[in-house]
């Protein structure tokens, strides 16, 4: 294992110093290499190596993104042509996918070298943006351009239509992507267990006004009416193209698109009961307290105990 490389994969602002030298510490330690995107070589110390963007995932072993989950999704768009184990390091302020905290890096990296973790699979949504072909974990929106009037497109799914949309915005997003965009336009939490795509129109004004769930195996068409405001194309949140008047989008779902490591899926999933909470979701006092940290649940226990008699 002493040629393994990991790819950095950093925040595009904030101060990732302290982490990359941690990363970079425990790679001088132990003979690993490190790389990152040529565009960030100014970031990083001068012995990590400098990539071309498009070959970071190709030639690293495995990924660690050093951000939030906007990072976490940057880095599984970057691996979707060669999907890599993705590493993701907390820095953000709400996140979903990223799972290790900066102290605990340099375990994590002992577990990753030596392939003690598991994989999360996580589908894309595979998009034909009039010709362009772009990815995207989370979702892809339809937004009109503020004071210009509405999004207006007609639905096809498997080559017949099903009706049209007149609204601010059209989000299709994964069952990862359900707690983001589309939750906020209203529509359902979706299990990442399942497979499936959500299309959700937010502040809907005519036509379509629920959201659809569709199978991952139904092809989906969105093709804007010539009544349409000018549209802007997000993508996980990154704007494609901007005040698009015509045109198609055209949406498969892909499986197994992208490796999330998980180092301990079970407390994963407690921190994100917790995050679920701030969206209204509301935990029992029981599971709240399970979530404390070990020292401060047993303080609480004692105070709780009857009094000796």
């Amino acid at each position: 294992m002493a040629g393994y490389l990991f790819g950095l994969v950093l925040h595009p602002t904030r101060d990732v110093t302290e982490v990359v030298e941690i990363i970079h510490r425990w790679a001088a330690r132990h003979g690993k290499n490190l790389a990152v995107r040529v565009e960030d070589r100014h970031r990083v110390p001068a012995d990590v190596e400098p990539v071309p963007a498009a070959e970071l995932a190709v030639r690293s072993d495995a990924l660690i993104s050093i951000g939030g989950d906007g990072t976490m999704l940057g880095a599984l768009r970057a691996a979707v042509r060669a999907p890599k184990p993705v590493l993701g390091v907390h820095l953000g302020r709400l996140g979903f996918l990223v799972e290790v905290e900066p102290p605990e890096l340099p375990t994590a990296l002992d577990r990753l070298v030596s392939r003690d973790f598991t994989v999360e699979s996580h589908a894309c949504l595979a998009c034909d943006v009039c010709g362009d072909d772009v990815v995207a974990f989370n979702d892809v929106a339809l937004v009109r351009h503020p004071g210009s009037g509405f999004v207006a497109a007609t639905l096809a799914v498997d080559g017949q239509r099903y009706g049209y949309y007149r609204c601010d915005a059209l989000v299709l997003s994964t069952p990862t992507g359900s707690t983001a965009y589309s939750y906020a336009a209203g529509g359902p939490l979706v299990s990442p267990a399942t497979q499936a795509v959500v299309v959700t129109p937010s502040a809907p004004m005519a036509g379509i006004s629920r959201s659809v769930v569709l199978s991952p195996d139904e092809s989906i068409q969105l093709e804007l009416r010539p009544d349409s405001a000018p549209v802007a194309v997000e993508m996980d949140g990154l704007v494609i193209r901007d005040a698009s008047t015509e045109g198609t989008l055209r949406v498969r779902y892909q499986r197994d698109a992208g490796l999330v490591v998980r180092l301990d899926p079970r407390r994963y999933q407690e921190r994100n009961a917790l995050k679920l909470s701030l969206l209204d979701l509301p935990l029992l006092p029981e599971q709240l307290r399970e979530l404390l940290p070990e020292g401060l649940r047993e303080q609480l226990n004692r105070r709780e105990l009857p009094p000796p008699r």
